[in-house]
């Protein structure tokens, strides 16, 4: 996800076999498999109706179990909680008796009867990546919120039936379509199917191919954006992703845009995005939606093919701890502007000032000086995705200083081995060796050891120091073979410091966090107060910056502020704030050598 692994497993056709006739003796017992159908008769209710049946069983009781998150989200979900009306019988419709073990299981005395039939309503009204939705304009499907397996049986085909509601006709997802069955899809297990979300409704359809394979836009809302352009544009995405990485690991891939919102996530052979069609009316609003897009298509290669080994065989009913989320993602945000770069779509200074940019967001964070990113990635599952005033205090982001870190990788390979290798070397090796060759994921050891054999030399001062601790990097050095140039020079930032987040909360200006050491932590001011005038003029969040912005360093500002149903009053008194810019930028008179480095890393303007 951006700002979102385990080996592909490529689509097949799988047939499931039938139940047993009762009373058949000479009939064996149906092989172990999972039917589910998902309807929808009242979208406007926000029930998904599932039934899940579950062949080949055997012994006195199967739990089943709902996920309590889902791959590329690392955030606990408990998506059990959208649970209700559980039943169970067993294949000839007799109930079952069950209890409930857990918040996501649940344990169902099937008495030895080798099939067993649950059915269960699921409440669906976010629209995200990560979650399930159901309204009377479409439907998007998270299968690891919606669908339960049996424990222990991870690896049984799944044939899946989608049922939409009246009106609505199309079903769009990466798994594979059951030859004349429409809505009918098949998965060779229950990780694939727990990879592949599902919209569903009259969105838009769009086709195209690329690089020698079928691909397909499924949208919610594209609002005015040119089909024709977007659709020329992912396929130089993925053509330039293909190049990259020397081939494609899939079948078909489908983007599924789901409406408007925040996120994307990940997937096998599809990623569901969210998108504000409005954000593509600007050219640089259109470029930061292709660089989202080409985000999590890279991930079908770093993070689902190329993943640490924590990242699968997952564990569905507890975190999946790992301190390799900044190469994860960080690198794939690396990677984003280079496919763009390389697909025509972002120009050398483009990226350039992308790279400076996202330098001096985790640079300027006050969490820099605390948590380092190794860190970062292993706390992801209690601070990341819950921000609050102490994270945003104490905690950096792994997807920008992963960035940052794949940066220096891949300068300092090319630096290290004279331009013979960088790190889309070590990205292939450890495509083939990894995923390809062994079929796991990478311990941070051999992660490392990749990238010392491409580079020819230790690699020691990124992976210790700069991943493991706060101490400050070295910028310049490994910038300078490609003449460029990284302005650290501390400079007046055109407002003055004030030092407090606010939020608009319903028209109110709230505070959201308050910076150790600023002029609003000195006069008092804390999270969640509500700041109401400023200087004797009322003020919302909108106003409140306006305010600050005509101000200038050494005023004093007097502040009427609410806290707990009680109003008080303060004086902050601004202050100048120096900060580098972190831009990079190409030397006056590069040396051959720099032009040449820089030309084999980024092309021309």
């Amino acid at each position: 996800m951006k700002k979102t692994g385990r080996p592909f497993i490529l689509f097949c056709a799988l047939a499931v076999a039938g139940t047993a006739l009762a009373g058949a003796p000479a009939v064996r017992a149906a092989a172990p498999a999972l039917s589910v159908t998902v309807s929808m008769e009242r979208p406007t209710a926000h029930y998904y109706r599932v039934v899940v049946r579950a062949d080949g069983l055997a012994g006195a009781a199967q739990d089943f179990k709902m996920p309590v998150w889902t791959p590329g989200y690392y955030r606990i979900m408990d998506y059990a909680k959208n649970v209700r009306d559980f039943r169970a019988e067993d294949g000839s419709g007799r109930p079952l008796p069950f209890e409930k073990t857990a918040k996501n299981v649940w344990r169902v005395r099937t008495g030895g009867s080798t099939t067993a039939v649950v059915s269960y309503d699921v409440y669906a009204f976010n629209r995200f990546c990560a979650d399930s939705y159901l309204s009377d304009d479409g439907g998007f499907i998270t299968p690891a919120g919606m669908f339960m397996h049996v424990g222990g049986r991870l690896k049984d085909p799944v044939t899946v039936t989608v049922v939409p509601a009246p009106g609505w006709t199309e079903v769009s997802t990466g798994l594979e379509p059951v030859p004349g069955r429409p809505g009918t899809f098949t998965a060779p297990d229950i990780d694939t199917l727990y990879d592949c979300p599902i919209l569903v409704g009259n969105q838009e359809v769009l086709a195209f191919e690329a690089a020698g394979r079928p691909h397909t836009v499924a949208a919610y809302d594209l609002g005015a954006v040119d089909r024709a352009r977007f659709t020329g544009d992912l396929k130089r995405i993925v053509e330039a992703a293909a190049e990259t990485m020397g081939e494609l690991p899939y079948r078909h891939y489908t983007f599924l845009v789901i409406g408007p919102g925040g996120g994307g996530l990940e997937h096998l052979n599809s990623t569901a995005v969210a998108l504000d069609p409005g954000s593509l009316a600007t050219p640089r609003g259109y470029q930061g939606w292709l660089a989202f897009i080409a985000h999590e298509y890279f991930h079908l290669f770093n993070v689902k093919s190329i993943r640490p080994i924590a990242l699968g065989p997952f564990d569905y009913d507890r975190e999946n701890y790992t301190d390799l989320l900044w190469f994860s993602e960080g690198a794939t945000v690396y990677y984003e502007y280079l496919l763009l770069d390389r697909a025509g779509l972002m120009s050398r200074d483009e990226v350039l000032d992308r790279l400076g940019s996202t330098v001096a967001s985790y640079e300027n964070a006050p969490g820099r000086r605390r948590q380092p990113a190794a860190l970062s990635s292993f706390d992801t599952w209690t601070g990341f995705f819950g921000r609050n005033e102490h994270a945003a205090a104490s905690t950096i982001s792994y997807y920008d200083i992963g960035c940052g870190l794949s940066l220096l990788l891949d300068l300092r390979i090319r630096a290290a081995s004279g331009g013979r290798a960088s790190l889309d070397d070590v990205m292939r090796a450890l495509y083939r060796t990894y995923y390809k060759e062994k079929k796991r994921g990478f311990t941070a050891r051999e992660l490392r050891d990749a990238c010392e054999k491409a580079a020819g030399a230790p690699l020691g001062e990124i992976f210790d120091v700069y991943a493991r601790t706060t101490e400050p990097w070295d910028y310049a050095k490994p910038l300078a073979p490609a003449g460029l140039a990284i302005d650290l020079e501390p400079k007046p930032v055109p407002e003055p410091w004030f030092g407090a987040s606010t939020q608009d909360q319903n028209g109110k200006a709230v505070v959201t966090a308050v910076e150790e050491g600023s002029p609003a932590s000195l006069a008092g001011l804390c999270a969640q107060d509500e700041i109401l005038a400023v200087d004797g003029r009322r003020v919302e969040a909108r106003s409140l910056a306006q305010a600050l912005g005509e101000r200038k360093a050494g005023d004093r500002l007097e502040v009427l502020y609410a806290r707990r149903g009680q109003t008080g009053r303060t004086e902050a008194v601004l202050t100048e704030r120096r900060r580098p810019s972190w831009r990079i930028t190409p030397v006056a008179d590069p040396t051959p050598s720099q032009s040449a480095f820089l030309e084999a890393w980024l092309k021309l303007p």
